[in-house]
């Protein structure tokens, strides 16, 4: 972590993947609000569909952009490295998506602000799709720093 603080290359590749990120998330919630709403699917099943499209696009936006200098491995390679880090993201995703929803469903109902343009089941299963992707960015960003793309220096 001091690295990203104290070295601006690695500050830069940080905040690329942040912005990467960023757009994996929008990707992550349309496509699971797509699924969701438009297509009645339920949460964990359109989760884990918008989990994998929001991994492909992460996948190119940070091996071309974030770390254009990892090249020493293969993209097959990497691809494989990055899928198996995200496929235990989505380990540790998928229990927060079932076991917080239900708590997330009666926050909303007990809390007394009312948003118009969302029902309170929608909101539940963003707020609980929001705290899924920040525990996983975080296992993400250092496991991928440090093994998939371990040979950028």
């Amino acid at each position: 972590m001091t690295t990203i603080i104290t070295n601006p290359k690695e500050r830069g590749r940080f905040l690329r993947f942040a912005l990467v990120g960023t757009i994996g998330a929008v990707v992550d919630f349309g496509v699971m609000n797509l699924l969701r709403d438009f297509f009645g699917l339920p949460l964990v099943f359109a989760g884990t569909v918008s989990f994998i499209a929001a991994i492909l696009n992460n996948f190119i936006w940070n091996r071309y952009w974030t770390y254009p200098d990892s090249r020493s491995k293969k993209i097959l390679r990497q691809l494989i490295e990055f899928s198996i880090v995200s496929a235990t993201g989505l380990i540790i995703r998928i229990p927060v998506l079932k076991f917080l929803e239900p708590l997330m469903v009666r926050f909303v109902n007990w809390f007394p602000l009312k948003f118009p343009y969302m029902s309170p089941d929608a909101l539940s299963a963003n707020l609980t799709l929001a705290i899924a992707v920040i525990i996983v960015m975080f296992w993400n960003f250092f496991v991928n720093r440090y093994w998939t793309y371990s040979d950028v220096t």
